[in-house]
């Protein structure tokens, strides 16, 4: 036998008022609960819409300011902090340029006919962004380099829509724009760079550098120390030593790519050494502990050092002789190195864009 249909206004069904006036929409559940259901009691449909009336309003608000927190979280972590930085102070013309993306002129900037050896550094912060041997000349008015210093360079979509930004890594400070597929070099990479974005420093010692890789656990905590080391020039995060190409995160945490979470450490051999350097990534990880670093689990947090010639590997293995010689198990693997992956922006230089410190890593000392 059919229902009668309910006469909503009998039970008196409290209206749900919000910013935006009285909400029907619990009115139709009610009748659909009703009506629809022959089943169910009417005074239960009753209790349960007075219910999700009174406290839905309060639960949608916590989800959205939940929501922002996580994304505002992730969002401030990728952002620079230029109070922590030691920035040189500009004049209109370098700020127009640096700070608010402007363009120098063609043909009249300072280091486009030039070609003197050494390291082109961040006009705003000092750091190495690309080596005298990678400048070529593109007659495009503007100095051209087909390639960078590991870590140094950031790229971002332009406003335009169409072409990609380059900047710092370090502050932020615009350089300039990068593109490919220009033909013009064996490397295909065009960085088209404002000089007065740039500063020189003269020599080899700046511009000989070389280049460590370390997996250590969670990528974060590694880099935050390898980057208090003198004479580290720029480090980058990413993955290495698996089989898929052009990975992301999410990927390399299934567990399915076979790749480490990683950092490439550039440094100048004239202030450090590469075995100063291994003894940090040892001293600054647990080298005992297989397949995690401390809470971390999962094969993207294996130790291992990947060796770039003959030297490092050699290093490595006596560094490694001795941790055993002082009763360490070392679980730490020594491969040849691989293709480096860049990780997502908001990795790089985690910790110091977020003001905190790592929770899986720490100092100690073990040479």
């Amino acid at each position: 036998m059919r229902r009668k249909p309910v006469n909503l206004k009998a039970y008196r069904l409290p209206a749900v008022r919000t910013g935006m006036g009285n909400v029907p929409l619990f009115t139709e559940i009610f009748h659909a609960c009703c009506n629809k259901l022959p089943g169910i009691s009417y005074l239960l449909s009753l209790n349960i819409i007075c219910m999700l009336a009174k406290y839905s309003i309060f639960i949608l608000a916590f989800s959205l300011i939940a929501f922002a927190g996580c994304s505002q979280s992730q969002n401030q972590s990728a952002k620079i902090n230029p109070k922590k930085m030691n920035l040189k102070a500009l004049t209109p013309d370098e700020a127009r340029v640096i700070v608010n993306k402007g363009t120098e002129a063609p043909f009249t900037g300072k280091y486009d006919k030039f070609s003197d050896a050494g390291t082109y550094v961040c006009k705003r912060c000092g750091t190495p962004l690309y080596r005298s041997t990678d400048k070529f000349d593109a007659h495009c008015g503007w100095p051209a380099f087909d390639d960078e210093i590991p870590g140094a360079v950031k790229r971002i979509p332009d406003a335009d829509g169409m072409r990609t930004e380059i900047e710092c890594a370090a502050c932020g400070a615009h350089l300039g724009h990068v593109f490919r597929g220009e033909g013009l070099t064996p490397k295909d990479t065009r960085h088209c760079v404002n000089s007065i974005s740039l500063d020189f420093v003269p020599g080899g010692s700046t511009a000989a550098t070389d280049t460590a890789v370390f997996a250590g656990g969670c990528f974060w905590g590694v880099e935050y120390y390898m980057k208090k080391i003198a004479g580290v020039v720029s480090t980058q995060v990413g993955y290495t030593g698996g089989k898929t190409d052009h990975p992301d995160y999410k990927q390399v945490c299934s567990g399915t790519t076979g790749h480490y979470e990683a950092i490439e450490v550039v440094f100048d051999p004239a202030k450090t050494s590469y075995e100063a350097v291994a003894k940090m990534f040892f001293e600054t990880h647990d080298p005992t502990q297989w397949n995690h670093q401390g809470p971390d689990w999962g094969d993207q947090y294996r130790s291992a050092v990947f060796y770039r010639n003959e030297a490092q590997k050699a290093v490595t293995e006596k560094l490694i002789a001795e941790l055993k010689t002082k009763g360490f198990k070392v679980v730490t693997e020594v491969l040849p190195a691989k293709r480096f992956w860049k990780a997502e922006d908001y990795h790089q230089d985690y910790y110091n864009h977020k003001g905190s410190t790592p929770y899986c890593h720490g100092y100690v000392k073990r040479f």
